[in-house]
């Protein structure tokens, strides 16, 4: 069984999304994130999920 370890997640300046991701350690991603947008933050999208959906879900955020 495939491990729900990946979490999906926007990067926001206040209501504004400027960045979808996945990652399996939102606070490291967060802090990366800040270093070019320190007034940001994530807002996890959903549960953790497998790295398969997460990628899937992840294309699906670039077309849109």
């Amino acid at each position: 069984m495939a491990k729900r370890d990946t979490c999906k997640y926007h990067f926001k300046r206040g209501n504004k999304i400027i960045h979808s991701g996945i990652t399996n350690d939102l606070e490291r991603r967060e802090q990366e994130h800040r270093q070019e947008c320190p007034d940001g933050h994530i807002f996890q999208v959903g549960r953790r999920t497998t790295e398969e959906a997460a990628r899937e879900w992840e294309q699906e955020q670039k077309k849109a």
